[in-house]
């Protein structure tokens, strides 16, 4: 199995008090955290490249709790998530897809156990390349409230050889949200949709 090989992190975190409405007392806060890796894969097809899942999956709780600690540490706290990654230009989208389990499972777990499935988006870029990474409720994804996305991107990465891992956390809705639907408080928590 590849090693999994880190050349920088970089976590970022917005504080929302308004967006022209009324302001609110507490920020909304939202975070990702984005991690710079080598592709073993770059420049090669490779068939079988799900062993290297297994291989992030630590990387994936790193990344998961350097996030949630500069969120303020208390996981009770996170409403929703979302993952992405970018594949440099030596790779193929199905690297990206690779970090679909690790991403996932490190944040849902660290959380408690969260029933919705965390959305996901992938691209191929070069550096600079900015990618939405979609968010929803962590228990609901049926919840209007907290469909978002937060745009990241790194100015010197992915080259070439690097895929380029998100993770992204909020710590409530949009900070104006009224559009109706599922509230928050009216989760059934049965499916991880309602």
């Amino acid at each position: 199995m590849p090693d999994v090989v880190v050349r920088k992190f970089v976590v970022q975190v917005e504080e929302i008090f308004h967006e022209g409405g009324p302001v609110r007392a507490e920020p909304i806060k939202r975070g990702t955290v984005l991690a710079v890796v080598e592709n073993p894969y770059a420049g090669r097809y490779v068939e079988d490249i799900t062993p290297f899942m297994e291989d992030l999956k630590p990387l994936g709780l790193e990344m998961a709790t350097r996030l949630l600690e500069a969120l303020g540490g208390d996981a009770s706290d996170i409403e929703s998530y979302g993952k992405g990654s970018i594949v440099g230009g030596g790779g193929e989208l199905e690297h990206g897809a690779l970090w679909h389990n690790p991403g996932g499972y490190a944040m849902r777990e660290l959380l408690g156990g969260a029933k919705a499935i965390v959305p996901s988006s992938k691209k191929v870029g070069g550096p600079g390349v900015r990618i939405d990474i979609p968010v929803t409720h962590v228990n609901a994804s049926y919840v209007r409230s907290h469909f978002d996305a937060i745009e990241v991107g790194i100015n010197d990465a992915p080259r070439n050889n690097e895929l380029v891992f998100v993770l992204a956390m909020t710590t409530g809705s949009r900070v104006h949200a009224r559009v109706g639907g599922l509230d928050a408080k009216d989760i059934k928590g049965e499916d991880g949709l309602r």
